[in-house]
């Protein structure tokens, strides 16, 4: 395809050139990148999305976190099992430990920052629940103390990692590695395109069980 360019002015006024192909092959490597975590995951997020939807049956509630954009992810996959993906359901036990910007500041002053994971779970977690930390590198050390503490009390753990997927793949139980690139921004691409997966996996499990083989759960 031909490469066309785009004649764009800063503010002070001095002309920059964008082009199309600029823009396709963004777009080229983000696909590329999702393609290989299909070929590389795609037992994992089945298995992540059954250990869900057996757990929210189970009357267990699912806890998000991580920091900067894994934690508007966090909060992203909240809300949709919260509030709806797909299609009309109930809402769906889920918390993203990094709304509450007053208990984030109290234990940040009180006991450091990485430990604002931490105190939450052992707040509100309990054994059965799904903790699911979210880190592109996969060495936020709050995460990581996070998860340490999950496990500890019995939590089911999911790491969403990339690269080489650091420490936090040595210590989950379920490891979602986005390995196919090192890129932050496709990393995060493909971990939200992997919750949604998750979800849609989990809407289909508790609610439309005649789609899917297996066994009718409700909640």
């Amino acid at each position: 395809m031909t490469a066309f360019a785009m004649t764009t002015r800063n503010k002070k006024g001095v002309k920059s050139m964008d082009t199309y192909s600029d823009i396709q092959q963004y777009f080229t490597e983000s696909i590329r990148v999702k393609r290989e975590v299909a070929k590389q995951l795609i037992r994992d997020i089945d298995s992540v999305a059954r250990v869900i939807a057996a757990a929210l049956k189970s009357g267990k509630k699912l806890l998000f976190f991580g920091n900067g954009g894994s934690a508007a992810d966090a909060q992203h996959l909240a809300a949709e099992f919260m509030g709806r993906f797909k299609i009309e359901r109930p809402s769906l036990p889920a918390i993203a430990l990094t709304t509450d910007t007053s208990i984030l500041t109290a234990i940040g002053n009180d006991y450091g920052y990485e430990q604002v994971f931490e105190r939450q779970i052992r707040g509100m977690g309990h054994r059965g629940d799904i903790a699911i930390g979210i880190s592109t590198s996969g060495n936020s050390p709050n995460v990581i103390r996070g998860l340490g503490v999950a496990k500890e009390m019995g939590l089911i753990t999911v790491g969403m990692t990339g690269g080489s997927g650091g420490k936090m793949g040595q210590i989950v139980e379920y490891h979602l590695n986005v390995s196919a690139t090192n890129a932050t921004c496709h990393i995060q691409e493909s971990h939200i395109t992997i919750g949604h997966c998750i979800m849609e996996l989990v809407d289909q499990a508790l609610f439309l069980p005649n789609r899917k083989e297996g066994v009718e759960i409700h909640v």
